[in-house]
């Protein structure tokens, strides 16, 4: 898992924006930062995704901001994207004040991956900010599960907690 930034800041108001108000626009300044982050990090990949949200999430605001996100930067960085090649077997709860156990019990078979068009392949699931690495590593194992060869998390950003959930 990688991120490109701390969740604060200038970063953080452009992305309140994107995901609260739908700027595809926003997006596109961010995946170019992305970008640049890819570069430095390393990062290989044969497909781009975006990690699922729920339906509920999806209806209520219109769009998945990690999706926007990841066509981004898979227009940026010339590499294929799929934005259903995970989806949310079920809703899952708020991760916030859960311990580390319970975020992972929370999630776990949230995601299942259709092995249709990645078998074999290096597959990093896009999201905007990682609060947790829970989810991303549910996702990773959902994309290994369908037979993805590696299975990566890349975000814009990571929330840093000033204390951590108790185990």
């Amino acid at each position: 898992m990688r991120s490109c930034f701390v969740h604060h800041g200038p970063i953080r108001r452009a992305l309140h924006r994107m995901k609260f108000h739908g700027r595809y626009r926003i997006a596109q300044a961010l995946a170019s930062q992305m970008a640049e982050g890819w570069a430095r990090f390393g990062v290989e990949a044969d497909l781009l995704i975006p990690v699922p949200t729920s339906k509920a999430r999806q209806q209520q605001r219109g769009y998945n901001q990690a999706a926007m996100l990841a066509h981004a930067l898979a227009e940026r960085l010339a590499i294929p994207f799929h934005a259903y090649a995970l989806r949310r077997a079920r809703a899952t709860r708020s991760q916030e004040g859960l311990a580390r156990s319970a975020r992972r019990e929370n999630v776990r078979g949230a995601f299942l991956g259709d092995p249709a068009g990645y078998q074999g392949k290096r597959v990093v699931a896009v999201d905007d900010v990682c609060t947790s690495i829970v989810p991303l590593e549910a996702c990773a194992t959902a994309l290994y599960q369908a037979g993805a060869a590696s299975g990566w998390g890349f975000t814009l950003a990571r929330a840093i907690m000033s204390k951590a959930p108790h185990e």
